[in-house]
């Protein structure tokens, strides 16, 4: 097929007119059967590049993609155009991916997107023996390689898939993020002479600032006092998602229109928000890095990181999504050289483990079958370093995945080599060195976008005018009193949730009085703990009474407990006493630990957590609480399991209501 008559088929199918050059130049080698490599900027339509072929091939292409709303939106899109496409993915109920599959063995299903992880699904194994398959994609294909920003151990399992299809089968690799370094890894792995076509990852539409401060309360103030200003909506990216909730509640007490996203929100949630950026609904989305990758959004015209990323090209992927419609977008990117580095190293040590996580996951599989619960409980380790770990130790030849009582365990090869760990070695400090880099886009003197194009490897050979220190005027914060002022009241009136709600127990949702960590709370709260500071002083008394009135202030109540102590002796009895007085609720010290248990910070997975505190607790006289509302009180909550677990006992011995009261809340749990 010509150019000439592809660009009519194009414009009948997709209503386009035309190709851009690097889009045919891959159709045409797709067409051709070969195997192509597309690393192009976000926004110059390397979807196109396999919809486009794969409506004109007889069977169906599978397209791999981690990006669920990505899939969501290009199905949607897809089907609108008459084209027969659907997804599978985790959000979705196991009858309807169990029904597409088997639409897709039928040929009913031109284009079927789904995440890599799925390859571990038996019945998608079985599945695609039967399918006709056209073409395979891996899009975001930097995922396939430990050098890429965003490697992920599921899409080793495409290479295996890519090396058993026969030859003239295409495939496409996509990404809009690739160093040298991750562009010759993939051409590795997927090798039998595969095309690279690489375009200039650049837009000069971008305007980019980068702010120094000094604290948090910078960050906040001047975005208070300037996202209004920004032209059209935008996206604000935070470092985690406590985060994310605090700057859109900071935003929603200065009446400016906001929405907080991350990982952590249910499917409909997070479908309805990204439905309303597309419709512009708020000035602004704050988000992790959970929002953006696969939004096709054209004008989104600023975006703000308050936290550094773990890499440029980390911020170049987040950057990317806005000014798609070539229109002039502002960049904006704070740091605070005191404090910033602290949050990317901890993503560098949960993607790349020390070296001594791997031994101790080793020694524990060394002594019998266990399932990945069980490598968690017994090694203390999170579920994302687990995965980590045993993904690289199978890769090693030095664990094998076995099946025993229908159930995945992970069994020790006998006589397999030691672990190689020059290799993690030399990857994390890699990683280090990105962090550096990333570090070093800031303080530069010289061109950011030229900054962001040598370490792209697009050397364009080419002058920027476009960035704070080539023509664009600096951005200084000023703080004054009236918005310190504004900022402290903001703090002492938004009070972090405490989502505990079960249908087995009669607990409610809770409150707290500030996040541990964010404001003085935390530092009042430790020199009490840690410190022999006396009782937790009287400002957080006001605080917890504050936080107390505006949950459940309309509501009567019997009651009030405090939870038994692990480690602060009687602070939190104390405390609780003046809670009483206060509010004039009985006090009950009936609550007691009957088995020692540890702190909950120690435990860095729920399961332990949860084991640390379950059948801890009984009550002296469980005929005082029977019919009575109650108010729990702690001092911190980390992960809530200890007050989920009196929660169940409270409502075993007849209580009608708990509702948990906390003085803080830890910033833990998922960061995305």
């Amino acid at each position: 097929m010509n150019r000439e008559k592809a660009e009519l088929l194009l414009q009948k199918t997709f209503g386009l007119t035309a190709f851009f050059d690097e889009q045919w130049q891959t159709i045409e080698k797709i067409l051709d059967g070969e195997r192509v490599l597309l690393i192009e900027k976000t926004g110059f339509g390397k979807s196109l590049c396999f919809q486009f072929p794969a409506t004109i091939f007889e069977g169906t292409t599978i397209v791999f993609s981690p990006l669920i709303a990505l899939m969501r939106d290009q199905v949607k899109k897809l089907n609108s155009l008459s084209i027969s496409a659907q997804c599978i993915n985790s959000e979705q109920t196991a009858e309807e991916n169990s029904q597409i599959i088997k639409d897709a063995k039928e040929g009913k299903i031109k284009i079927l997107y789904i995440a890599p992880e799925r390859q571990e699904n038996g019945e998608w194994i079985e599945a695609t023996r039967k399918m006709n398959l056209s073409m395979i994609v891996v899009d975001e294909a930097h995922c396939i390689s430990v050098w890429g920003h965003d490697f992920r151990p599921a899409f080793k399992r495409i290479i295996n898939l890519v090396k058993l299809l026969p030859k003239g089968l295409p495939v496409l690799a996509t990404t809009a993020t690739a160093t040298k370094r991750v562009e010759r890894d993939i051409v590795t792995q997927i090798g039998d002479g595969i095309t690279i076509v690489r375009g200039n990852l650049m837009r000069d539409n971008f305007k980019l600032f980068a702010i120094r401060v000094n604290s948090e309360d910078e960050k906040m103030i001047w975005l208070g006092k300037n996202v209004e200003k920004l032209s059209g909506s935008g996206v604000i990216y935070t470092g985690t998602r406590v985060d994310t909730e605090i700057y859109s509640n900071w935003f929603n007490y200065l009446k400016i229109s906001s929405i907080a996203y991350n990982a952590g929100l249910d499917t409909a949630s997070r479908i309805a928000i990204e439905n309303g950026l597309m419709n512009n609904q708020w000035k602004c989305i704050i988000s992790t890095n959970a929002l953006g990758m696969g939004i096709d959004k054209p004008d989104i015209r600023f975006i703000v990181h308050t936290q550094i990323p773990q890499s440029p090209i980390h911020y170049y992927q987040e950057i990317g999504r806005a000014g798609r419609d070539g229109k002039d977008s502002c960049i904006i990117l704070f740091y605070n050289p005191n404090k910033d580095r602290t949050l990317p190293e901890v993503f560098i040590e949960v993607s790349k483990p020390l070296i001594e996580k791997y031994e101790r996951v080793t020694n524990v599989i060394k002594s019998g079958l266990f399932t990945e619960r069980e490598l968690i409980k017994k090694t203390n380790l999170k579920q994302t370093q687990i995965k980590i770990i045993k993904a690289d130790l199978i890769e090693q030849g030095i664990v094998r995945e076995v099946i025993y009582n229908r159930t995945k365990k992970y069994e020790f090869i006998s006589g397999s080599q030691p672990l190689s760990t020059k290799f993690f070695k030399d990857l994390r400090n890699a990683k280090l060195q990105d962090l550096d880099k990333m570090v070093g886009y800031v303080t530069t003197t010289g061109s950011r976008m030229k900054f962001l194009c040598n370490y792209l490897g697009d050397n364009l050979n080419r002058d920027f005018n476009n960035c704070d220190n080539t023509g664009l005027e600096k951005i200084k914060v000023l703080v004054n009193d009236v918005w310190s002022a504004r900022l402290q009241n903001f703090r002492e009136s938004y009070f972090p949730e405490l989502i505990v709600e079960s249908r087995k127990s009669n607990i409610v949702n809770g409150i707290a009085a500030s996040h541990y960590g964010v404001s003085n709370v935390g530092q009042a709260i430790h020199r009490s703990k840690y410190e022999d500071g006396g009782d937790f002083p009287d400002f957080l008394l006001k605080l917890a009474l504050k936080a107390f009135c505006k949950k459940f202030g309309n509501e009567y109540f019997d009651l009030i407990l405090h939870v038994p102590p692990t480690k602060s002796g009687d602070l939190v009895k104390n405390f609780a006493e003046k809670l009483s007085q206060v509010l004039k609720i009985p006090i009950s010290h009936g609550l007691q630990k009957i088995r020692q248990t540890r702190e909950q910070k120690i435990f860095k997975s729920r399961y332990l957590k949860r084991d640390n505190v379950s059948n801890a607790f009984s009550y002296t006289n469980s005929s005082e609480i029977v019919g009575k509302k109650i108010i729990l009180f702690d001092d911190i909550c980390d992960s809530c399991a200890t007050i989920k677990e009196i929660g169940k006992l409270l409502t075993d011995l007849g209580a009608v209501k708990i509702a948990p009261l906390v003085i803080a809340k830890t910033i833990g749990g998922g960061l995305v």
